[in-house]
């Protein structure tokens, strides 16, 4: 079972003092606030019981002299870019020399968009990919305001990251800012706020910190960092597969609710390092019908039998974890190659089976071949090259329809047969 003090050990690592995370540290957000700026911002959630987490922090911010100009909403779920602009247009009018948020992935990836419109102007379709925020700040000499990051799930570790997730919902897609800049300064996690967190959404949080480890260890074999994220991924997964069901059962539950928040940090650790892939890149395509988390949880099974042949030193490591666990009786020491990724994909199933998450895109309400086939123009995106150069398998736009649409297919019905490896026919399942 994964150790809570390494993993401690490893956040700390990370990000030094930037960053107060544990149990009870949502008090010290006003102190911290107060070393960056006098005059804030203040986004706040509009998550039912959010009344109270509001109230502390605007208390916090008060008792260390630090003046609230404006209080402006956060995003909805999934961060609809008209939130986005209301939000970029409040901070205008505000011009604050802080920008506190509290809230959830959504409401961080806006919040940190906002600001980037804000100062740097343009449209929003100009920061999409890598590195375009730095670049503007260069040529423009303007800097950004600094945000005190407050997070309220474990899930999305955008309280610790680079990337802005934000859909276009009219079109079904989302696409990614990714760029040093938007790092929020400080950031802030109180773990015993997650309390509140739903059973559904509590399930889509860690499946989430899951795929952001399992990706980055994947797509990291023969990196300077891989060995680094043996240790951090290990940890991470660890975690959410030891304690995930545990706190979709009970959500006071003491250990389990530390437990998702460290995993999730780790997740974030793990995107700071190296690249998400294949189960993301396809999340982006189904954000009309599936949760991110869910999406990824969902894709990355079919995605580990396809890299399988290149990545069995971490897949080893990572069926451990869930033998370990009760979830696979396979014996892992004997397996390779494909074979080895069939038996982590079926655990990593049965995981999923285990919370009442879905394991097949057949499943969900509202999953259409279009679908499908968003995916895979996508996935030929100039803007989302990145996911595919991440691949621990890499591919080119133009090898997208021989290799990713039959693992496309495959997740539809669960059809471990049909993925197709390189430089092979498919296998039979």
């Amino acid at each position: 079972m994964s150790d809570f003090k390494r993993a401690e050990a490893l956040i700390r690592e990370f990000k030094g003092e930037a960053y107060a995370f544990g149990s009870g540290v949502l008090g010290k957000v006003g102190t911290i606030t107060a070393e960056l700026g006098q005059h804030a911002a203040f986004i706040y959630p509009g998550f039912p019981g959010s009344d109270v987490l509001i109230a502390t922090v605007k208390d916090s911010l008060t008792a260390a002299e630090v003046r609230v100009l404006a209080e402006i909403k956060g995003a909805r779920p999934n961060a609809p870019r008209q939130d986005l602009f209301r939000m970029a247009e409040e901070l205008e009018a505000t011009d604050p020399d802080v920008i506190v948020c509290l809230g959830g992935g959504s409401t961080l990836d806006a919040t940190k968009a906002a600001e980037v419109l804000r100062t740097l102007g343009g449209e929003i379709e100009n920061y999409f990919g890598t590195g375009k925020v730095s670049e503007k700040l260069q040529q423009t000499a303007k800097t950004l305001t600094p945000v005190v990051a407050v997070q309220t799930a474990a899930s999305s570790g955008a309280h610790l990251t680079k990337y802005a997730n934000i859909p276009d919902i009219s079109a079904g897609q989302k696409k990614l800012i990714v760029d040093d800049a938007i790092v929020p300064v400080r950031a802030l996690f109180d773990y015993d706020v997650t309390k509140s967190m739903p059973p559904g959404f509590t399930a889509d949080g860690a499946l989430d910190g899951v795929a952001h480890a399992l990706e980055v260890l994947l797509g990291a074999v023969e990196k300077p960092y891989y060995g680094k994220m043996m240790e951090v991924a290990g940890e991470a997964i660890g975690l959410v597969v030891n304690y995930v069901e545990r706190a979709v059962t009970n959500c006071n539950d003491s250990q389990a609710r530390p437990a998702l928040g460290l995993a999730t940090d780790l997740g974030g650790y793990a995107i700071m390092r190296g690249g998400t892939n294949g189960g993301h890149l396809t999340s982006f395509s189904l954000v009309d019908v599936l949760s991110h988390g869910r999406a990824c949880a969902i894709m990355n099974p079919y995605y580990v039998v396809f890299f399988a042949p290149a990545v069995e030193q971490p897949l080893h490591m990572v069926a451990n974890i869930f033998k370990e666990a009760g979830l696979t009786d396979a014996d892992i020491d004997e397996l390779g190659g494909r074979e080895l990724g069939m038996a982590v994909a079926e655990a990593m199933m049965q995981l999923s089976k285990h919370i009442g998450c879905p394991t097949t895109l057949g499943e969900v309400e509202g999953f259409t071949q279009e679908h499908i086939e968003r995916a895979l123009t996508a996935a030929k995106d100039p803007q989302l090259r990145m996911k595919l150069e991440n691949m621990p398998v890499p591919l080119t736009a133009n090898m997208v329809d021989e290799y990713v649409r039959p693992i496309l297919e495959a997740a539809r019905t669960g059809a471990l047969s049909l993925i197709k490896n390189t430089g092979q026919n498919p296998a039979v399942n």
